[in-house]
């Protein structure tokens, strides 16, 4: 690949393959759309970097659906950060939220213990494809036990699908000239190894047990280099406004070659509506729960994602 072609800005997805390599990948750039989800909720800066990593990893994951549907990443945990909800609607869409702890956070950014497996603690990472109506879920469960996104995206895959798989995750704050406040970047890169001959659970011995050490012995040398590529990214590469996906790819396998497939674009979008709301209320509580949910006369619901306020009478569900 050479830098002959026009080359991708933010809030994109570009996949790519590493053929000499046996790895394929997709490489997450995110502008407006991060800012967009980390700006309206006024985090502390810990808890956005993280939640900036969950929207990360979940466009990665998620904008390879091969279908209409929805890819969930939640985490729950005893950490400071309990909770971490990411949607992805395929194709493009992202919404996400955090709930956290305000004494635990104070104390462990006094502790100095600010890093993304320190504010999880132990819990578990639960990723869900959601197909819509009439179809069942897939959910794959992964524990947290003092392990980070990048980590346990690993453990995701090699326990559900047995495919050695490297991520990265990057986010940072940017003010840039003309700016009256700093904005939020994130980006990440995937890399997966792409075996000759396809090794799944029904390949293994024993009942779904797998050896990883040997699956990644199996992956071989191109696997190894991919790797080593990879871990040589700084955050700054991956979120750098100035470096595009393809640049980042070319500097980092151009000698062992790789090929860039057209970007997908990702945006910022919540599936909240007015209608959504009123069916909740309509079919979840009764006459008596939302008289007693009323305040000053109203019922008032706020969409934990995207902050958006609706507002009810409670007497337009009575019957």
């Amino acid at each position: 690949m050479g830098l002959d072609r026009p080359e991708t800005g933010d809030d994109a997805v570009v996949p790519f393959t590493l053929e000499n390599l046996d790895t394929r990948g997709r490489v997450v750039r995110l502008g407006e759309a991060i800012d967009m989800i980390l700006s309206r909720h006024n985090y502390p800066l810990p808890v956005a970097r993280l939640l900036g990593e969950a929207v990360v990893l979940s466009a990665l994951i998620g904008s390879s659906l091969k279908f209409e549907g929805r890819f969930i990443l939640q985490t729950q945990t005893d950490g400071p950060v309990n909770l971490i909800v990411v949607d992805f609607d395929a194709p493009d869409g992202m919404r996400g939220y955090a709930r956290f702890d305000q004494e635990m956070l104070v104390k462990a950014a006094e502790e100095g213990k600010t890093s993304a497996a320190e504010l999880l603690g132990k819990g578990h990472l639960a990723m869900t494809i959601d197909q819509g109506q009439h179809t069942e879920r897939y959910q794959g469960i992964v524990a947290l036990d003092g392990s980070s996104l990048e980590e346990v995206a690993h453990t995701y895959f090699m326990q559900s699908e047995q495919i050695p798989t490297r991520v990265r995750l990057a986010v940072s704050q940017i003010t840039t000239k003309g700016d009256v406040r700093t904005r939020w970047r994130a980006g990440g890169m995937l890399i997966q190894h792409l075996p000759e001959h396809g090794l799944g659970v029904k390949d293994l011995p024993g009942d779904g047990a797998f050896d990883e050490v040997e699956i990644e012995r199996e992956a071989g040398d191109g696997w190894n280099e991919a790797q080593v590529m990879l871990k040589s990214v700084s955050d700054l590469e991956l979120t750098d406004p100035d470096v595009s996906p393809e640049r980042l790819l070319f500097r980092l396998y151009h000698e062992t070659g790789v090929r860039v497939f057209p970007a997908m674009p990702l945006v910022e979008r919540c599936s909240c509506s007015v209608e959504r709301i009123e069916d909740m209320l309509t079919t979840s509580f009764t006459n008596e729960d939302r008289e007693e949910m009323a305040v000053d006369g109203e019922i008032e619901v706020v969409c934990e994602f995207c902050s958006t306020a609706y507002r009810f009478n409670p007497h337009q569900f009575q019957n």
